[in-house]
């Protein structure tokens, strides 16, 4: 039985995939994670990068860019 890790992990590379192939002028990616089957477009490659960038950081991958921080009072 596959770690939590290695699960992840097949998530990463399954979405960077449809990402890639969305960047290359795909119409339509499918991404499917947690039983559920996601269609991205490129109307809203922002949610896959933002799903890729939550995988990085539950594997402990490091994800480039701005990271949102907690703002406390």
């Amino acid at each position: 039985m596959p770690t939590e890790n290695e699960i992840l992990l097949e998530r990463l590379d399954a979405a960077e995939t449809a990402l890639h192939k969305l960047l290359l002028g795909g119409g339509v990616v499918k991404v499917d994670y947690d039983g559920h089957m996601t269609e991205f477009t490129r109307a809203n490659e922002t949610g896959l990068r933002r799903y890729i960038a939550e995988l990085k950081r539950k594997t402990g991958q490091v994800c480039g860019g701005r990271m949102s921080r907690r703002v406390i009072f």
